[in-house]
Protein backbone atom coordinates (compact mmCIF):
# COMPACT_ATOMS: atom_id res chain seq x y z
CA UNK A 1 0.00 0.00 0.00
CA UNK A 2 3.24 2.33 0.59
CA UNK A 3 3.97 2.53 -2.78
CA UNK A 4 0.67 3.14 -4.01
CA UNK A 5 0.11 5.87 -1.96
CA UNK A 6 3.78 7.54 -3.03
CA UNK A 7 2.48 6.95 -6.60
CA UNK A 8 -0.73 8.92 -5.50
CA UNK A 9 1.24 11.88 -4.11
CA UNK A 10 3.74 12.06 -6.91
CA UNK A 11 0.37 13.21 -8.81
CA UNK A 12 0.13 15.70 -6.17
CA UNK A 13 3.44 17.25 -6.04
CA UNK A 14 3.30 18.95 -8.72
CA UNK A 15 0.28 21.47 -8.22
CA UNK A 16 2.17 21.96 -3.99
CA UNK A 17 5.55 22.91 -5.54
CA UNK A 18 4.06 25.58 -8.16
CA UNK A 19 3.10 26.89 -4.49
CA UNK A 20 6.20 26.72 -3.03
CA UNK A 21 5.51 23.90 -0.77
CA UNK A 22 5.56 19.94 -1.06
CA UNK A 23 4.45 16.94 0.91
CA UNK A 24 6.50 14.04 2.34
CA UNK A 25 5.04 10.46 3.61
CA UNK A 26 5.70 9.94 7.08
CA UNK A 27 3.22 6.71 7.56
CA UNK A 28 1.27 4.45 6.49
CA UNK A 29 -0.46 2.22 8.76
CA UNK A 30 -2.23 -1.32 8.41
CA UNK A 31 -5.80 0.64 9.25
CA UNK A 32 -5.73 2.96 6.11
CA UNK A 33 -4.50 5.74 7.92
CA UNK A 34 -1.56 8.12 6.31
CA UNK A 35 0.45 10.41 8.06
CA UNK A 36 1.84 13.29 5.99
CA UNK A 37 3.84 16.03 6.35
CA UNK A 38 3.34 19.37 4.67
CA UNK A 39 6.48 20.99 3.69
CA UNK A 40 7.65 24.61 2.70
CA UNK A 41 4.76 27.41 1.96
CA UNK A 42 2.45 24.72 2.71
CA UNK A 43 3.75 24.10 6.34
CA UNK A 44 2.75 27.48 7.66
CA UNK A 45 -0.03 27.67 5.61
CA UNK A 46 -3.28 28.50 6.80
CA UNK A 47 -5.07 26.95 4.56
CA UNK A 48 -3.06 23.43 4.95
CA UNK A 49 -6.28 21.71 6.65
CA UNK A 50 -8.21 22.50 3.51
CA UNK A 51 -5.29 21.32 1.42
CA UNK A 52 -4.84 18.17 3.30
CA UNK A 53 -8.77 17.16 3.40
CA UNK A 54 -9.84 18.56 0.34
CA UNK A 55 -6.71 18.24 -1.66
CA UNK A 56 -4.18 15.16 -0.84
CA UNK A 57 -7.00 13.03 1.30
CA UNK A 58 -9.67 13.18 -1.62
CA UNK A 59 -6.81 11.66 -3.97
CA UNK A 60 -5.64 9.49 -1.94
CA UNK A 61 -8.79 7.75 -1.42
CA UNK A 62 -9.55 7.68 -5.37
CA UNK A 63 -6.62 6.54 -5.95
CA UNK A 64 -5.81 3.75 -2.96
CA UNK A 65 -9.02 1.53 -1.85
CA UNK A 66 -7.38 1.31 1.46
CA UNK A 67 -6.89 5.04 2.65
CA UNK A 68 -9.27 5.66 4.88
CA UNK A 69 -7.79 9.02 6.33
CA UNK A 70 -5.19 11.40 5.72
CA UNK A 71 -3.53 13.21 8.83
CA UNK A 72 -1.04 15.69 9.19
CA UNK A 73 2.30 15.24 11.86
Amino acid sequence: MKEQVEKALDKIRPALQRDGGDVELVEVSDDGIVKVRLTGACGGCPMSQITLKQGIERVLKQEVDSVKEVVSV
